[in-house]
């Protein structure tokens, strides 16, 4: 190389000579002539941060279609992840501010609730509990409690007997 040709003239001319052709050859797989622009950019960049000389390569087009499939590929990744993550976003429910007495009136309702349930004896109200919160079987309920199925049905009809009776004395 002559003093005159410093190696940056090197990637020019290489950048020159196989630009057009990368951009058009990413464009046909992009079908988006911006993301290929992008991707033919960081195509050369890969080369030039990797410090391969460009007169070096014995297939120079095919080397840049090999690091620009790569490029695409992890485009591809990246748009699949965005997208999923904009679909759970899209399944969140929206935020909702409750008001001071929107709360109040639901803490009010969670203690009487609580008191409601603890004029329940202490294994009907943790059946009821399981049942509703926890969804699990009788058959489960039972082997915690040390009771019979049987007795898990009782234990859920006193409950229920017990909220409805309250209910119609509101």
């Amino acid at each position: 190389m002559s003093a005159s040709q410093a190696p940056s003239s090197h990637y020019d001319r290489f950048y020159r000579d196989h630009h057009g052709w990368l951009h058009g050859w990413l464009h046909r797989r992009l079908d988006c002539s911006e993301t290929a622009a992008d991707l033919a950019h960081d195509t050369f960049f890969t080369l030039l941060k990797r410090g391969d000389q460009p007169d070096e390569l014995r297939k120079p087009r095919a080397f840049l279609a090999t690091v620009a499939r790569g490029l695409v590929v992890n485009h591809w990744r990246r748009q699949d992840i965005e997208q999923a993550y904009l679909t759970a976003l899209a399944g969140r429910p929206e935020r909702v501010e409750v008001s001071e007495e929107e709360r109040a009136q639901v803490l009010e309702a969670i203690h009487e609730v609580d008191a409601l349930l603890r004029r329940l004896p202490e294994k009907a109200r943790r059946a009821f509990l399981m049942a509703q919160f926890d969804g699990m079987t009788y058959a489960a309920i039972g082997d915690v409690l040390g009771v019979s199925e049987r007795m898990v049905k009782k234990y859920m009809a006193k409950a229920m007997l017990h909220c409805l009776t309250y209910l119609e004395n509101r």
